[in-house]
């Protein structure tokens, strides 16, 4: 065996055993949740909630919850989770990686770790990969979050919808959407549970703040979250930056000028650019001509807003090249 295979494969047992044993006493009360009536679930949710608020551990109430969750799931979708997804669970409730494959019930798992984090009153996130997902999920697990007395919400782009039974949409082949009703995203974000994906839940981040009065922000605190394809939207998807712009305060007149100024450097000797990674920066003798054209001693230790409106103005001189980079409609 490769040194330290042994280790590895010793430790994975005592994981797999731990998780069975907590496995164990979720099943050990399956036969007292099936005596619930279903009007009982969300009075059990709120005692849990009591007890947590009251400085219960969310831990030591978890096989209650998993197994509430359990069989508010059989009854309200038709689908009873294996041993494995509640293993799966308990992995993400302790904010660890599980792995599953697609058709092992990843949906399924989740909901049992979002229901135990969300007793807190905090509100959890479920993060997906786009928004077809995101809506069908919560659509779909919505009928046992209602069960339990929980509130579901799906936050996508320039939509947010929140579960309601009562509600029915029939223009929706479907079934898991009819029951999505239109709302406000600050309104979507008080869900216990709030679906969405990585764009959205970061650009609403941006957004809040952007915003000048606490009535504009949307979301609240941020509490717990399960990352579905985590190694995509972590890794992968992780490259692409998050960009929002806010309308400019300044005079528009203030980047002509910068414009302007830079037409008077040499690209000789007063600055260098790096098109590999869209970089460009004054030489210290563009510094010296830049500081006599603007009559400062020291650019750099007086006026930093000027040196971010001078490289900006470098680089969109230099490496954004119109009808190549960006085009100009209507002025």
């Amino acid at each position: 065996m490769i040194p330290g295979l042994g280790k590895l494969f010793d430790a994975n047992r005592r994981e797999v055993g731990r998780l069975q044993k907590t496995v164990e006493e979720i099943n050990s009360l399956e036969s007292k949740v099936k005596k619930l009536k279903d009007e009982d679930f969300a009075a059990k949710t709120a005692s849990l909630r009591e007890q947590i608020a009251n400085g219960t551990s969310s831990i030591d109430i978890l096989p209650e919850a998993f197994a509430l969750v359990r069989e508010a799931s059989s009854r309200a979708i038709g689908m009873r989770h294996y041993d494995v997804q509640l293993m799966a669970a308990t992995a993400l409730y302790e904010g660890k990686i599980s792995e599953q494959k697609t058709g092992e019930g990843k949906t399924l798992s989740a909901i049992l770790a979002l229901y135990a984090h969300a007793l807190s009153g905090r509100g959890v996130h479920l993060v997906t990969v786009n928004d077809y997902l995101a809506r069908r999920d919560a659509g779909w697990m919505g009928p046992v979050f209602d069960l339990l007395g929980m509130k579901v919400g799906v936050i996508i782009h320039d939509e947010a919808f929140v579960f309601d039974n009562e509600f029915s949409d029939k223009s929706h082949d479907d079934p898991r959407l009819v029951h999505l009703k239109r709302a406000s995203r600050r309104e979507t974000y008080r869900a216990d549970v709030v679906y969405g994906t990585n764009n959205e839940f970061g650009f609403d981040y941006l957004r809040d703040n952007m915003a000048q009065t606490l009535e504009e922000v949307s979301q609240r605190d941020h509490h717990f979250a399960i990352v579905d394809e985590v190694d995509s939207v972590l890794i992968d998807e992780a490259r692409t930056p998050l960009i929002i712009s806010a309308p400019d305060a300044e005079p528009t007149q203030k980047y002509y000028e910068f414009a302007s100024l830079i037409e008077k450097l040499s690209a000789d000797t007063d600055f260098q650019i790096d098109e590999k990674i869209k970089s460009a920066h004054l030489t210290e003798h563009g510094i010296s001509k830049v500081e006599k054209i603007l009559g400062t001693d020291n650019l750099y230790e007086k006026d930093f807003d000027t040196i971010h409106h001078l490289e900006n103005a470098l680089r969109a001189r230099t490496l954004f090249l119109k009808d190549r980079d960006y085009v100009v409609r209507e002025g």
